[in-house]
């Protein structure tokens, strides 16, 4: 029996529960969970925003563990082997996609907390592929968030931006913290845009080269016309004309915060510079390799606040009132 915390109804707080996980597959890892970063995603599916949730539910899907067992298939792992697991658990590894190393794009993946349950728990299971090794110089309290965050704001960075681009990052939580780390390491010269004012001096030191009031509408178009790429990590509406007007001719808007309102802009402003907008998911297996390659090499650790996940509820609450820090992280260790 697999221990975990699960919620019964949408908006629940969670409790003690325990499952059977069945029978192993030939080609599933069966990970020891040590720890499991909590994401506003995880808010999102316990609330059912999405229409996805199945109850009981256990969330968590930013799991790093030690591999416990594995199935017949399984080769390039190994049993006591750190490794850990985002928002996907599986994809068929056989479609146009999948074929073309975007494994992510699959139309058949699976998530690791949509019908199944997730890393709120003293195990979990995923196929071999999805299951990352972590180089062992992330101490793994501050890995999880790699596996979902992180990779969430790799994936626009390796495919959009060069080392020498002037890029804008909007809402530094627990994505964007992350993406100034790397924008900054990247190369290039990046500007945050924030409302909370009391972060100002934790984003410089994140390395953020300036830092803007995004309440402030005179700041934002004094910057008309000079971003390369404006990464948007938020899920409220802004008003996104003016970070348009913010970009540089051939300058892109991206947009990976889920934002449910639709996305209103004028269309000739696009015309006028060959702007675009785009969106992205989490990133390919692939580019999970190079994501934990590129963090251990520079040191680029998530900041974390870790919590027991006894106090599971405590820690959803805060994220919930906006009080992260920049991502918590549950320890998942000797689970009551």
């Amino acid at each position: 029996m697999f221990k975990a915390y699960a919620a019964s109804q949408p908006g629940g707080e969670l409790s003690s529960f325990s499952f059977d996980p069945g029978a192993l597959k030939d080609d599933e890892v069966q990970i020891r969970v040590e720890f499991c970063g909590i994401c506003h995603s995880d808010l999102s599916m316990l609330n059912n925003d999405w229409g996805s949730t199945t109850y009981p539910f256990v969330p968590g899907h930013e799991v790093v563990g030690v591999v416990e067992e594995k199935g017949s298939l399984v080769a390039d792992l190994c049993i006591g082997q750190r490794v850990g697991v985002g928002w996907f658990s599986r994809s068929c590894l056989t479609c146009e996609s999948c074929l073309e190393g975007h494994q992510n794009l699959c139309s058949r993946s699976e998530g690791i907390i949509v019908g199944r349950h997730g890393g709120f728990s003293d195990r979990v299971r995923c196929h071999f592929s999805w299951a990352t090794p972590v180089p062992e110089v992330i101490p793994p309290e501050t890995a999880g968030p790699l596996f979902c965050g992180g990779i969430t704001v790799f994936g626009p960075i390796l495919d959009h931006v060069r080392p020498i681009d002037r890029v804008g990052v909007i809402g530094i939580g627990g994505l964007g913290h992350l993406a100034i780390k790397f924008l900054r390491s990247w190369g290039c010269e990046v500007t945050a845009f924030s409302s909370n004012p009391q972060k100002t001096d934790e984003i410089l030191a994140m390395g953020a080269h300036r830092v803007i009031d995004s309440s402030n509408s005179a700041k934002l178009s004094e910057m008309r016309g000079y971003y390369n790429f404006i990464l948007s990590t938020v899920n409220v509406a802004l008003d996104w004309n003016a970070y348009i007007n913010a970009l540089a001719p051939n300058g892109k808007l991206h947009f990976v915060g889920a934002v449910l309102n639709p996305v209103s802009v004028g269309v000739f402003s696009l015309l006028a510079g060959n702007k675009s907008l785009g969106a992205s998911p989490l990133g390919s297996i692939r580019q999970v390799r190079h994501l934990l390659d590129f963090v251990a090499r520079h040191q680029l650790f998530p900041t974390v606040e870790v919590y027991k996940l006894s106090e599971v509820n405590l820690a959803l609450t805060e994220l919930k009132n906006g009080k992260a820090r920049y991502r918590k992280v549950l320890d998942c260790r000797g689970i009551d």
